[in-house]
């Protein structure tokens, strides 16, 4: 496609705005069997005949585990003040409980330590979908043990590092974990419940609590979440399509903000379903945090199921069932990136608006921890437009007054793509994979000059 000419500087962010760039452990590090790492779900999924659309699998990945030197380097050239990384579970506790893997620990520990020498704040995700098979096998995240050793796992990497990271986040999107791991099976653990995978989202979100209070107790005084979240917009005005794009946006959005923010489910109904103590839990839950972290895409539009143009494809590809109470639909007249999803960057203005008047004075400051998109090419003029595009909306939210305090752009460099395996390029920096050679690309130097041209304000 054909991008329009992107203006030359952007609009000046606060001095203290963090700029960042991020990824996780299960799509760049590779060396799933090396040095006592135990194996993970997502390494049972991918093993498995027809998981991944390429064939292929996440055992070496982008080699970060042994190139991280190299890819600091980079994040120094590009001028980032932060990189969110991913800490494996299954690389620091193999088997999600017990015995403390010392080699584990000591990657991050030299990982921290290059990034600080470099100039850059680490900010890790204690959890990325990684979770150890060990306790996949016993329920994973259906099971509230898991949350409780989840718990335990964070307060052993706090210990090991919390001595010079100072922002920390707990988990990464629970919704897709529950929606395309446990719902729909497209995902590890790759288990189809629909409506049955609910308790996963309630044990993801008692993890994050718990976590929370691990965190605060080794001295953490900045901690987030990363949910996913985008604007759910309605097919039409008809009492059917407003009530389904109600109960996608409820389960989608809502059903993972507000017991963080709110202390409490958006729908008492939906609330029975859920397992354990769960008034009790969700004051767990709602411990305060210091920000938001929202990873935003794109927005969905949404009608009842079984009407023309419904069932369209979502979440990159993946068909959502027919006996579901919504259906998505094409976003018609805005371009693509190559995975197919609508580059909307004001639906990111519309969302953070809407989250502020949703949640007024019981929203933190936010910070977009995720925002990128799929494009071949290393002359990636689509990027550099989709990030201009995506910058500008959030200054616009900012100047309608959002507390917004960063942005990570997804990703540093091409990865394992989840159930699409590597034939999607999100990077800022080209991977060949057969060699692992890193290659920048045209939107890393417009990144990196945009950078420094802040810096300069």
């Amino acid at each position: 496609m054909t991008s329009e000419p992107v203006p030359s500087a952007l609009p000046r962010f606060p001095r203290d705005f963090v700029w960042g760039v991020s990824t996780s452990a299960a799509q760049i590090e590779g060396a799933v069997a090396e040095d006592g790492r135990g194996r993970s779900a997502w390494d049972v999924f991918a093993a498995e005949a027809g998981r991944i659309k390429d064939g292929s699998d996440p055992r070496v990945a982008t080699g970060h585990y042994h190139r991280y030197r190299e890819d600091v380097g980079l994040l120094k050239e590009l001028g980032v003040g932060a990189y969110r990384f991913s800490v494996a579970w299954p690389r620091v506790v193999p088997d999600g409980s017990g015995a403390v893997n010392k080699a584990g620990l000591d990657f991050y520990d030299r990982l921290v330590d290059a990034l600080l020498a470099a100039g850059v704040a680490p900010v890790p995700t204690l959890f990325h979908w990684d979770t150890p098979q060990a306790l996949e096998e016993g329920g994973g995240w259906l099971v509230r043990d898991t949350a409780e050793k989840f718990a335990a796992y964070a307060d052993v990497v706090a210990e090991r590092l919390g001595d010079r990271v100072e922002r920390w986040i707990t988990l990464n999107e629970p919704a897709e974990l529950t929606l395309l791991g446990y719902g729909l099976g497209q995902h590890a653990p790759g288990r189809q419940l629909l409506f049955e995978a609910l308790p996963a989202a309630h044990h993801q979100l008692l993890g994050h609590g718990l976590a929370v209070q691990a965190l605060r107790a080794r001295g953490a005084a900045s901690i987030g979440i990363a949910n996913s979240h985008g604007p759910t917009w309605t097919a039409s005005a008809s009492e059917a399509d407003t009530a389904a794009a109600g109960l996608y946006d409820l389960l989608l959005n809502r059903l993972f903000a507000e017991p963080v923010l709110l202390g409490r489910y958006p729908d008492e109904e939906l609330a029975a379903l859920l397992p354990g103590p769960v008034a009790e839990d969700l004051k767990v839950i709602s411990q305060p945090l210091d920000w938001y972290g929202i990873n935003y895409y794109q927005p969905t539009l949404v009608g009842a199921p079984g009407a023309e143009g419904t069932g369209a494809a979502d979440f990159g590809g993946i068909r959502l069932p027919p006996e579901l109470p919504f259906a998505p639909q094409e976003i018609e007249g805005y371009p693509r990136t190559d995975f197919g999803w609508p580059v909307v960057p004001e639906a990111l203005t519309e969302l953070l608006v809407s989250f502020q008047e949703r949640y007024g004075d019981r929203l933190p400051p936010v910070v977009i921890t995720e925002n990128g998109c799929s494009y071949e090419g290393i002359e990636d003029a689509e990027r550099i437009a989709f990030l201009d595009g995506h910058l500008r909306a959030l200054h616009a939210a900012m100047a309608a007054g959002v507390e917004v305090r960063g942005y990570f752009v997804w990703s540093l460099m091409d990865n394992f793509e989840w159930a699409e395996g590597y034939a999607r390029r999100f990077g800022l920096v080209h991977v060949d994979y057969e060699t692992l050679e890193r290659t920048p690309k045209a939107s890393f130097r417009w990144l990196r000059d945009a950078l420094r041209e802040q810096a300069r304000g």
